[in-house]
């Protein structure tokens, strides 16, 4: 039930932040968040540990600021796979789009989804 919940408010971000970058980030419609939160979420499970096992001295250095460009990185394979209904325009872009998720993910799962838990 937390995954669907997680895909939902993805695929709401989604559509905040194309409403937000309009030149530079391009959503079809609800069903194309829906479809790219969930795509992006099964390459988060798939692809993501791999390629932080990948750049982990990296990460490790940055002291894990690296991480936003992983998360940037399966935003482009995402918009890879997605076709002409989810497109982001650079890499610059998807950098931006992962600093602004992560941070309202962590508000949401703090404020939110925590408490909620806990009663």
């Amino acid at each position: 039930m937390r995954w669907i919940i997680g895909i939902l408010i993805n695929a709401i971000l989604f559509v905040a932040i194309a409403g937000f970058f309009e030149d530079s980030f391009y959503l079809s419609g609800f069903g194309a968040a829906i479809g790219a939160s969930f795509m992006l979420s099964i390459l988060n499970i798939l692809v993501k540990p791999i390629l932080i096992i990948l750049t982990l001295p990296v990460t490790v250095l940055t002291l894990g600021l690296f991480l936003f460009v992983i998360n940037a990185v399966t935003l482009m394979i995402t918009d890879g796979f997605m076709g002409d209904s989810f497109e982001i325009a650079g890499f610059g872009t998807a950098i931006l789009v992962s600093v602004i998720m992560s941070i309202v993910n962590l508000v949401i799962q703090k404020t939110v989804l925590e408490p909620a838990k806990e009663k």
